[in-house]
Order: C-alpha cells, then structure tokens, then sequence
C-alpha cells in the first residue's frame, strides 16, 4: 500500500511528487496521457519565476527529470473511481486498484467545447484547442481565434507568426488577458479584433471554410473567412471520478490547506476552485497538499 497516490502529472501533481519524496513518503503518481499536463502544450511561459522564457514542454520536462529523480513512481493509466473503506483510500484505475492513506487530486481541466454547430464535425479538420500543437499547418492561412483571456490572446499572437490573419472573436468590448500580452495583440498587424462578436457556426465541407459570428447588440450575422478555428473560452475540471465536494462547475473545494471534504484527501491547482490558474499557482498548491498529506499520514500512525 501506497502512503500517497498522487492523480495527474501537471505542475500540481509533479510539484507535490516532489514533496513527497522528499518527505520518504512511499508514493506513486498517475497520469492518464502526458506528464507535464496541459501546460506542456504552451508555445512559451513568460511569468514563472526563474525562467523569463521557456517552453511549456522543457518547464515541464525540468519538473518531471527533478520528480523521477527523487524517485518517484509514474504510472501512465486512468483513474477511474476513487473509494474509501474507512482510513483507507482505493483508487481504481486502468492497470488496477491501488490502496493508500492518503490522495492528492492534480487532474486540472480540460479545454471547453462551445456547442455550436460544426464544432464537434470539425474538430482535427480546422477546429483546435491548441494552437502550438496545430498552428503549423495553418501557415499562410486565415484562422480564427474565439476568446479574450491570456490563453486566447497569446494564442493569438503565436498564430501570427504563422497565420496571414488572426482574427479575434471576444464577446465583450474589452479583453481579460494580462496587460502585457494585450499590447503585444494590439501591437500586431495581422491581428484584427472582431469585438462583441459570438462565434455562431462553423461551415466547410471535408475541411473548415469560413465561419459565421453574430454583433452581440445589433445581431448582424457575419461570414468570416477562416480556415483554422482555435477556441478558448475556458475550461472544464476533470474530477468526475471522485466524490468530494465542489461547486456547481464540478471544480474541488479545498481549505486553504489544500483539504477537500473527505479526510484525507487533498486537492491542488487548475481542478480546484483556485482564483489564478498558473504553473506557479499550481506549483505553490501542489506543495502545500504534499505537506499536508505527510502531517495526515503521520497522525494516522500516532
């Protein structure tokens, strides 16, 4: 039996696996697809300490080189259930279920779908949620970016480097994203800002075509012509398969101490109800969960 089952191998999950080890915790840590987690898909980090550039992938590839060399254990299987058999905790997964006194939920979130039509008809064909992992193909082409936050605009801006025209759909007259990402969008030729405009379809026949986007106020429909379709409008927490509390998008609950309403179970960075989704929120969150996994499991054995 595992002291500590560590779920997701992001920021969050690497960070409090480092912890652990260091603490001599006996611990194993699963990720269903890629260690490194969403993060590692990013073009370029600017805002984490240290590092005034880097690529997600190599930020990534540093946390887990520093986890594994502690020794930590990564299990590349799903998790698919979690129960508890009173100080017990079974996590079931797709190589089998693993017992242990403690758990820290890492899972992060996953992009949103907006639901419009030919989103889900398209998607590998024009429509992306990454645009570092699909942006080359679009090159010399006329693409669509749908959001007005850090992800969508500096989305936006890598895309110009490749794209002949960025096109930016926001709902509102104004954007969420930092200041400084918003000057270098701003500061962009090939970037046109469609403001207070809703994505409303997206049309082709084997590949997108053009879209079609609405004037919120006036309800003029538009047709755009775009062959890539990069959205990002937030994201939906990957916690279905625990049952701990959350609020009413399904993100965790936790005190400050990174605690979740069952004993014993702790939760850290994008799939918690955190204000500020960063690496180094994510790091910061991991840490605490980790420490307070090892005072738990020590008042276990008292």
């Amino acid at each position: 039996m595992d002291d500590l089952v560590i779920i997701g191998g992001g920021p969050a999950g690497l960070t409090a696996g480092i912890y652990a080890k260091r603490a001599r915790l006996k611990t194993t840590l699963f990720e269903r697809e890629m260690v490194g987690g969403q993060i590692a898909l990013s073009d370029v980090i600017e805002n984490y300490p240290g590092f005034p550039s880097i690529s997600g992938m190599e930020l990534m590839q540093r946390f887990e080189e520093h986890a594994r060399g502690l020794g930590l254990e990564i299990v590349l299987a799903e998790v698919r259930d979690v129960t508890f058999q009173e100080e017990i905790k079974v996590v079931k997964t797709s190589k089998g279920d693993y017992p242990a006194k403690a758990i820290v939920v890492a899972t992060g979130a996953r992009p949103r779908r907006l639901g419009v039509p030919g989103e889900k008809e398209f998607t590998g064909k024009g429509v992306s949620y990454c645009a570092t992992c699909d942006g080359p193909f679009f090159r010399g082409r006329d693409v669509m970016v749908v959001g007005g936050g850090d992800t969508a605009i500096k989305e936006a801006v890598f895309l110009s480097k490749l794209a002949r025209k960025v096109y930016v759909a926001h709902r509102r007259d104004k954007l969420r994203a930092e200041k400084i990402l918003q000057e270098r969008a701003f500061n962009t030729e090939n970037i046109e800002f469609l403001w207070s405009h809703v994505l409303k379809e997206i049309r082709g026949e084997k590949f997108v075509e053009d879209v079609m986007v609405e004037e919120l106020g006036t309800g003029t429909l538009k047709t755009v012509k775009a062959e890539g379709v990069f959205i990002f409008v937030g994201i939906n927490p990957t916690t279905d398969f625990i049952d701990v509390e959350k609020d009413e998008r399904g993100f965790i609950k936790t005190t400050a101490r990174m605690e979740t309403s069952h004993p014993g179970v702790f939760a850290a960075g994008d799939c918690t109800t955190t204000p500020l989704l960063q690496v180094a929120t994510a790091v910061g969150n991991g840490a605490i969960a980790a420490y307070e996994a090892e005072k738990y499991i020590e008042e276990l054995g008292a």
